[in-house]
């Protein structure tokens, strides 16, 4: 399947985690060993003759070690006259709307693909600082036992979860706000897949120690509020039915919640749900995302579609369901979009479409889909051309729409 570190999670799922897990019988969790090792050996094998770990060791490491010194900056440490909302609810502003030449004080208008400079941007960039450190953090902890890196990311988790002074509240109500027009959107919602990895972070650093069983327990509460929003809420539910993107982001972060929660339903829920309308409803015969391919920026969008669409698959395969490899009865699923898009990342001067309108140049990135499609679809291809891409960046907006940037949290 998806490799030993998805094996140890489902493990997990199914016996429990320490003091907090569900009670069960030691031979459920024997019978569960057994059953799921058996259905992991072959793709634990095939990860061993490629070590994450040590690929990406230094890099990691240097990071980490910066980040040491950064204290945590949450959404209370900044704040807009344009939000509607209070000291602890996120707040941004959506991208592409400016203001009208014609009425400057009227209603914004929008200019697809173009970035309103202007726009309140901190409590995004303050998410953005948080998931980039923590889950560097645990990494550097999983990599060499240095509980410093995990006491340091717990201090950012107590800031932004548990402490009443600091954290934020479980919603996004004010999440791009358009000037003139709404106090906020469901689009809004897709600023935090960067707590998809800080997610992943906090199920890795559980053996460290660095948080108490009642500490966790409210971080694990926090998400699933959140959650608990995002699928009752208006702003919720309208992200979940859009038709693009956005929609792939949702069922990723649901998903990703969900299993830190260990809501089994919801992860049932979001499985389903990618077999019956995101597959079905995105990628076209021939592996392209027709959706992504009309805006300004379809070789970005495209990748960015890729790679919720490959965490999707990582977090929510099982022996019995690979969605790696699952196709409709007309041959769409991941595996094509997959296809279509590799040999653009490839060579991107062979994408047949005009270059996107900001960024072009920042594009492709060291793309996690690449790697979790090389382990799952037993495509050494796929690893090789992930080595020699470049992993990190300092411009803003790609840190913004590369969200998996820790791998050893994901793979071996």
């Amino acid at each position: 399947m998806t490799g030993a570190d998805t094996f140890l999670f489902a493990l997990r799922a199914q016996c429990g985690r320490g003091a907090r897990a569900p009670s069960g019988t030691v031979a459920r969790c024997l019978l569960a060993f057994i059953f799921l090792s058996q259905n992991f050996l072959t793709s634990a094998v095939e990860q061993s003759k490629f070590s994450v770990a040590t690929f990406d060791r230094a890099r990691v490491l240097k990071a980490a070690g910066q980040y040491l010194s950064e204290k945590p900056t949450t959404v209370t440490a900044s704040s807009s006259p344009r939000s509607a909302g209070g000291p602890h609810d996120f707040f941004s502003e959506a991208d592409y709307w400016w203001p009208d030449p014609k009425d400057p004080n009227g209603p914004y208008i929008q200019r697809d693909g173009m970035s309103n400079p202007d726009n309140f941007v901190e409590h995004r960039r303050a998410l953005m600082r948080f998931s980039v450190q923590v889950p560097a953090l645990v990494a550097a902890w999983k990599l060499t036992n240095d509980k410093r890196y995990a006491a340091h990311a717990a201090s950012h988790l107590r800031a932004w979860f548990i402490d009443e002074r600091t954290r934020m509240n479980p919603n996004l109500q004010y999440a791009q706000a358009i000037h003139g027009r709404t106090t906020g959107r469901g689009t809004g919602i897709i600023d935090t897949i960067h707590l998809v990895e800080v997610a992943r972070a906090i199920e890795a650093m559980e053996a460290s120690g660095a948080l108490s069983a009642s500490e966790a327990k409210a971080i694990e509460q926090w998400f699933a509020d959140y959650v608990q929003w995002m699928t009752t809420s208006k702003n919720g539910i309208e992200e979940r039915d859009a038709r693009n993107n956005h929609t792939t982001c949702w069922v990723m972060q649901v998903a990703a919640f969900a299993h830190l929660t260990r809501d089994q339903k919801l992860l049932e829920y979001c499985r389903e749900r990618f077999r019956a309308v995101i597959v079905p409803n995105q990628i076209a015969s021939d592996g392209s995302f027709p959706e992504e391919l009309r805006r300004t920026k379809p070789y970005g969008y495209s990748l960015f579609n890729l790679e919720a669409m490959a965490t999707i698959c990582r977090i929510l395969s099982t022996p019995a369901d690979n969605l790696f490899a699952f196709e409709t009865a007309n041959g769409r699923g991941f595996r094509r979009a997959m296809e279509y898009m590799a040999p653009f990342i490839r060579d991107k001067k062979s994408w047949p479409l005009k270059p996107d309108v900001m960024y072009d140049k920042e594009w492709p990135r060291r793309q996690s889909s690449l790697l979790f499609a090389g382990i799952a679809l037993d495509r050494p291809d796929y690893l090789e051309l992930w080595k020699k891409l470049p992993a990190d960046s300092q411009v803003e907006e790609v840190i913004r729409n590369f969200f998996i940037r820790q791998p050893v949290l994901w793979v071996r």
